[in-house]
C-alpha cells in the first residue's frame, strides 16, 4: 500500500503560488509557458501545477555570474 508522504517539497504548487515564489504575476508565467521559456509544469487538463524543484533548478539555470575582470 503506498504511504501519503506529506513532504512540502513534493507538493505541487498552484500557479499563484508559484508565480508568488518567483515573485512574478501569474500572467507572466501563463506568457513563459506559451513562450516556452518559463519553468517546467505540469498540466491535467486545464489545472496547471508546479514542482517545488523544478522552481528552484528553473532558477539556478538562470543564475548568471560575472567575472571580476572588465576590459577596457
Amino acid at each position: 500500500m503506498a504511504t501519503n508522504n506529506s513532504n512540502e517539497s513534493e507538493a505541487l504548487l498552484m500557479e499563484e503560488q508559484a508565480a508568488r515564489i518567483l515573485k512574478v504575476s501569474p500572467r507572466t508565467l501563463q506568457n513563459w509557458r506559451v513562450k516556452g521559456i518559463g519553468p517546467s509544469f505540469i498540466r491535467a487538463g486545464r489545472m496547471i501545477r508546479y514542482r517545488p524543484l523544478d522552481l528552484t533548478n528553473w532558477l539556478q539555470l538562470k543564475t548568471v555570474s560575472y567575472s571580476a575582470s572588465v576590459s577596457t
